[in-house]
């Protein structure tokens, strides 16, 4: 057996909105949308598979704040891995996630996508092992750490 533990954009979220960073999927009650990439993962073993990403849209003036608050949470995946244009990810239509539900991008707005704590959930899916147990998207490992102990905010 192996085991994987892997940090969540959500524990940036309250950091976020902090600062004035408004999160969609917060405010329309819903799970953050997420989407498979054309990056592919540094394969282990059999273990291989595309990198999943989160996106919130936000207001274009708000990108550069998103990004110096979640770059201080390496643990919980830190920065933005893309800023903008989702093809270039290989995601055809925002409308429509892999996991999670979608999130309107409105006009001004500009999508922002950070690694996702479900890639392993699609490297599964590639592998097809035996036996997986995992989290369910927006239902993960609890805690007794605070969100401030993951980084400095």
């Amino acid at each position: 057996m192996v085991a994987f533990l892997i940090g969540c954009s959500f524990s940036f979220e309250a950091a976020l909105l902090a600062n004035g960073v408004p999160v969609r999927h917060i405010e329309d009650g819903h799970n953050v949308p997420m989407y498979r990439t054309n990056i592919a993962c540094q394969p282990a073993g059999r273990l291989s598979g595309p990198m999943v990403v989160s996106m919130r849209p936000m207001p274009a003036n708000k990108v550069v704040r998103a990004v110096q608050v979640t770059s201080r949470f390496p643990s919980v995946h830190g920065g933005p891995v893309h800023v903008g244009d989702p093809r270039l990810l290989g995601i055809a239509d925002l409308a429509k996630p892999d996991f999670g539900e979608q999130s309107e991008l409105r006009e001004g707005e500009v999508p922002v996508f950070w690694a996702c704590g479900v890639t392993p959930q699609a490297v599964a899916m590639q592998a097809r092992p035996e036996l997986v147990i995992t989290h369910a998207p927006g239902h993960m490992f609890i805690t007794d750490l605070r969100d401030e102990q993951l980084g400095v905010i």
